[in-house]
């Protein structure tokens, strides 16, 4: 499989590519930003963060880098805050080959306090796992491979996108290949003796979607939603929906194909308001080809209609190439992060800036204000943040940034873990 790390390169170097750029600035926030943890350079504590975070109930973080740890091949990481602003970094689980490598996506508890992910690789035939991390009183973690990709046909691999669970306790997600080779859809299903079985949803064919990279959402009736990366139709990406139905049968509905001017190719999941909009990014695409916001809106007869949010346009502050998705406050805006983009002149890979966090205010007519929150600069503070963004019940928003740090001599190439303050 084509490493994820070389897909961002290529499609980084994809949606950089237009032209003369006359947007207004938008508007900067006085954030300040505090580095909790820097990535060291022996690779031990996991290095080249890509997925996002999630708390528990105590105030500890937790997230994966998809490297470092003995065999290189990826960490399980706890971060937890102690006296003056300090945070203590444990790896819980280090990958091995055989119980899954190459972790990118974020991971879920359930109720009992278990941990829950993907890996892109290993596993029993090398085609990628679904892991669950159980704590014990001695405060260890044990991780046991609830499935590995390739045991059936059909079945795909290389899952990119984290779990999420129903009400019964069924886990759904995404995985490449599959019967046509285009993805899947699937559900893992708990049972006697912590056997879990797994059921593929769904097949994509090309034409309603190719390459599912991104999470899925429930919607109240039960539906799933998500994007695919590519195909649709113009081959830039879709939004497709997974409704159940009689025999554990799903069907599937294209709500929205990319042309590209809409924006094209969405990396990440979606989001739901609670008037049952979905919002989501591309990284390319948009009126600048430099990525979107988008908003559907559902309408009669099951239609959609998309409207763009916000068209990304590198004019030396706005941020480019948004692969993460999207979180809402509790006013209903909208933050995220992007891959590149924000203050000009910075040292980073293709000078277009190394990336930022940003916000998106709702107003009158249906107009969205977008503001950057913070943008990274080449040093001690990190660089191009792969994945989103999550709050405390202060307000802060805490975060990865794949590279960036000083953990990792005059490169500078480890990753951060940080921390937004209004």
């Amino acid at each position: 499989m084509q490493s994820r790390r070389s897909v961002i390169l290529f499609i980084a170097a994809f949606a950089l590519v237009f032209t003369s750029l006359t947007l207004t600035a938008p508007l900067f926030a006085a954030s300040k930003e505090n580095v909790l943890h820097r990535f060291s350079s022996d690779g031990k504590d996991g290095v080249y963060p890509s997925a996002g975070l999630i708390f528990d109930a105590a105030g500890n973080l937790y997230g994966t880098t998809p490297h470092g740890g003995p065999s290189d091949l990826g960490t399980v990481y706890q971060l937890s805050p102690g006296a003056n602003g300090t945070w203590t970094e444990t790896v819980l689980h280090s990958f091995s080959g055989n119980d899954g490598l190459y972790p990118d996506a974020s991971l879920i508890f359930d109720a009992a306090g278990n941990l829950y992910g993907t890996t892109y690789g290993g596993g029993a035939h090398n085609a990628g796992a679904v892991f669950q991390l159980s704590p014990r009183a001695n405060g260890t973690w044990t991780e046991n491979v609830l499935y590995s990709f390739g045991t059936k046909a059909g079945d795909g691999g290389g899952p990119m996108a984290s779990l999420i669970f129903d009400a019964a306790g069924n886990l759904y997600g995404t995985s490449l290949g599959g019967q046509y080779g285009k993805g899947n859809v699937f559900e893992l299903s708990p049972g006697a003796g912590g056997t879990w079985t797994e059921t593929v949803l769904y097949s994509f064919n090309g034409k309603d979607g190719q390459d599912p990279k991104g999470s899925l959402v429930f919607d109240a009736a039960g539906n799933l939603y998500g994007t695919t990366y590519s195909g649709g139709g113009f081959s830039v990406g879709a939004v497709f929906q997974l409704s159940p139905g009689a025999g554990g049968k799903w069907t599937e509905k294209v709500s929205h194909r990319f042309t590209g001017r809409d924006g094209g190719f969405p990396y990440a999941g979606l989001i739901l308001d609670g008037s049952g909009n979905l919002y989501g990014t591309t990284l390319a695409g948009g009126a600048y080809d430099f990525g979107t916001v988008f908003q559907l809106t559902p309408g009669a007869h099951g239609t959609w209609t998309e409207k763009v949010v916000h068209s990304f346009n590198h004019n030396s502050h706005d941020g480019v190439v948004p692969y993460a998705g999207l979180i809402f406050d509790k006013a209903g805006n909208l933050f995220g992060t992007t891959f590149e983009g924000g203050t000009s002149g910075t040292a980073c890979s293709t000078g277009f800036g190394c990336g930022t966090v940003f916000e998106l205010k709702p107003g009158a007519k249906g107009k969205w204000t977008e503001k950057v929150l913070y943008s990274f600069v080449f040093g001690k503070d990190g660089l191009q943040p792969f994945a989103g963004v999550i709050f405390d019940a202060g307000g802060n928003l805490y975060g990865t940034t794949q590279v960036g740090g000083s953990g990792c001599g005059s490169q500078q190439h480890c990753g951060t873990v940080f921390e937004i303050t209004p």
